[in-house]
C-alpha cells in the first residue's frame, strides 16, 4: 500500500541507512530514523525542506525542530498566524500548525547534510503520495533548489520549464503553485543570502495566494 511515510527501519539508501546506525550509536537518545511530515493532510501549503539535520529533526524526530532552521521557520510561521502554541525546540512542545504542513524531499539524515542525487529520486515517491493525499492543497514552498527540483519531478514536469530562483512563483496547474526561496539554514541567514525580512515576505506571498490570509 502506498505511503507518504517511509517506514522507521527504512534500508532503501544504504548509505542512509548506515549513518543512521552510527548515529543511534552515537546519540542512543535520538530518533534517529526517517522523519515524518508535521501538520495536517488538510492543508492548503506545504512547505518542502531539504532533509533532516543531524542535532534537530533527526534528534527530535519532527521536521525542522530542534535547530537554528526550525526558530526561524516556525517563528515566522507563528508571525504569519498559521500555528497555535508555543514553538520549543521539541517535538512535545504542543506546539501546532493550522492550514498548512512541513516535510521534507529526503526523509533520513544525510552526511555532512548532503543527499545523493539518488537518495533524492528513491525518497521522492512518499513526496509523490503526500502530494495526491492532500485534498486541498493550493501551495507548495520549496526551501533550497533541491526540494524544489523534487517537487517539480513529484509533478512530472521538466527541470527547465521552472527554473530555481528566491521569490519566484510557478504555476504547477491542477490550481498548483510552486513558491521558492532560498533554505532557512544557519548558513544563508549568516552570510546574509537570506535575511528574516526575505523569508516572511516570501511566505507571506505564499499564505495569501493560497487563500490562508
Amino acid at each position: 500500500m502506498a505511503t507518504y511515510d517511509p517506514p522507521h527501519d527504512c534500508a532503501q539508501c544504504p548509505r542512509l541507512a548506515k549513518f543512521r546506525r552510527q548515529n543511534r550509536e552515537a546519540h542512543p537518545g535520538f530518533h534517529n530514523g526517517p522523519v515524518p511530515a508535521f501538520g495536517a493532510l488538510e492543508a492548503r501549503l506545504l512547505i518542502v525542506g531539504l532533509a533532516p539535520g543531524l542535532h534537530g529533526a533527526n534528534r527530535t524526530g519532527r521536521p525542522f525542530t530542534g535547530d537554528h532552521a526550525g526558530d526561524l521557520l516556525y517563528g515566522t510561521i507563528a508571525e504569519l498566524g498559521l500555528s497555535v502554541g508555543q514553538y520549543d525546540r521539541r517535538a512535545d512542545d504542543l506546539y501546532a500548525l493550522t492550514g498548512c504542513r512541513v516535510t521534507n524531499a529526503v526523509r533520513c539524515v544525510p552526511p555532512a547534510n548532503k543527499p545523493t542525487p539518488d537518495e533524492v529520486k528513491t525518497c521522492r515517491q512518499y513526496l509523490e503520495v503526500e502530494l495526491a493525499t492532500m485534498p486541498n492543497l493550493r501551495g507548495i514552498v520549496a526551501l533550497g533548489q533541491i526540494a524544489h527540483r523534487a517537487v517539480i519531478s513529484a509533478h512530472g514536469r521538466k527541470q527547465k520549464e521552472f527554473p530555481f530562483r528566491h521569490g519566484a512563483i510557478h504555476d504547477l496547474g491542477a490550481g498548483r503553485f510552486l513558491a521558492d526561496s532560498y533554505h532557512c539554514s544557519r548558513y544563508n541567514t549568516n552570510t546574509g543570502r537570506l535575511t528574516p525580512t526575505m523569508f516572511y515576505s516570501m511566505l507571506d506571498t505564499a499564505t495569501r495566494r493560497a487563500e490562508l490570509r
